[in-house]
């Protein structure tokens, strides 16, 4: 029996079929899906807007796969990386050969063999977290395992050996010549006929997803930000037919442009421009209004004469006539008086 885990902000065509049918197929403990770093950002992190203009360092995971990337052997996540990193000797002699990846995010799409994640969990009772804990934690094992099966001492555990990689991958190879036991990867590897070898410990798999798919976590407002517009765009076909609405009504001299979308029921006034936005539904627009690269949701209200760039507007929020935003977020419910401008804030209404 096995249970699969997505994280509620994951947006991906990738099938969980195909993640269920490669952790049958390996009779794993944990299959973790990985995708191609997003090309507009990191996997961790992104530009939120607003004041916090401090440039950080990348923010990548640390991904060691077997030759053949079925068998996912290490995993660091959210290491900070400028041109080295450092692995324990133990691993590269219990894998014997092990690529390194940087160009791979952890989706947070996961199956799990149920048994072993309940054993797990019963425990180790202080684990909080299946990304930062536990499928750390199975990987580790694995390979504390397949070393001790090697006839590692323990005292080698605690060497290092850096690992430089300049571009995305490099492959590290460290066989032991006095080694009794095949490699981790001849250990799990499986045959010509489909059928899999002996294995002395458990497996942690991969799968990974094709360059094409469409796998993004909506963790940030700049990945909302994104997201919303390559749903217009090059990412159009997650939408299903009923997601966009009847077509709504427009002022005259009001132009959209292309990778825009408008939602069921909301109204714009004339001379209106929006380009490289989502409108939401039963928002009502004045004219002369201005919105680009910007996501706006239900049952907004927009003044005559705004400007909105690059801000993202929460429902039933009333911008007043001739307001002016710029990188700015604006909470629910929340109302802008006239004639204010701001650039880079966070707008919200005060708790009670």
């Amino acid at each position: 029996m096995f249970l699969q885990v997505v994280s509620g902000d994951l947006v991906s065509d990738v099938s969980p079929g195909a993640v269920a049918a490669t952790h049958r197929r390996h009779d794993a403990v944990v299959t973790a899906t990985l995708c191609c770093v997003p090309i507009s950002g990191s996997s961790e992190s992104g530009s939120s807007g607003g004041k916090d203009k401090t440039k950080k360092p990348g923010r990548y995971n640390i991904i060691g796969l077997d030759p053949r990337k079925q068998f996912l052997l290490h995993i660091a996540t959210g290491a900070e990386i400028e041109k080295d990193t450092r692995l324990q000797k133990h691993l590269l002699h219990a894998v014997g050969q092990m690529e390194i990846r940087s160009d791979l995010m952890d989706a947070h799409m996961y199956a799990f063999k149920r048994s072993v994640l309940q054993e797990v969990l019963d425990r180790k009772d202080t684990f909080q977290s299946l990304k930062q804990d536990v499928v750390p934690y199975l990987v580790w094992s694995q390979l504390k395992s397949e070393a001790v099966l090697s006839g590692i001492r323990q005292a080698e555990e605690d060497g290092n050996e850096k690992v430089s990689f300049p571009n995305n991958q490099v492959m590290v190879s460290q066989i032991l010549a006095n080694a009794s036991t095949p490699s981790f990867h001849e250990l799990y590897s499986m045959d010509p006929d489909g059928s899999a070898q002996t294995r002395k410990t458990h497996k942690c798999c991969a799968y990974i997803a094709s360059s094409s798919s469409y796998c993004v976590r909506l963790n940030s407002i700049q990945a909302f930000m994104d997201i919303n517009r390559d749903v217009t765009g090059e990412a159009d076909h997650l939408l299903s037919d009923n997601v966009i609405g009847p077509s709504p009504k427009l002022g005259t001299k009001t132009t959209v442009g292309p990778h825009c979308m408008l939602g069921e029921g909301s109204e714009m006034g004339d001379k209106c421009q929006v380009k490289r936005s989502v409108i939401g539904r039963h928002c009502r627009i004045g004219s002369h209004v201005k919105v680009v690269n910007s996501v706006v949701m239900n049952h907004v209200t927009i003044g005559d004469g705004c400007i909105i760039q690059g801000s993202v507007i929460c429902s039933n929020v009333q911008l007043q006539e001739r307001v002016v935003l710029k990188d700015c977020q604006v909470g629910a419910g929340f109302v802008v008086t006239a004639g204010s401008e701001y650039k880079g804030e966070s707008l919200a209404r005060k708790e009670k």
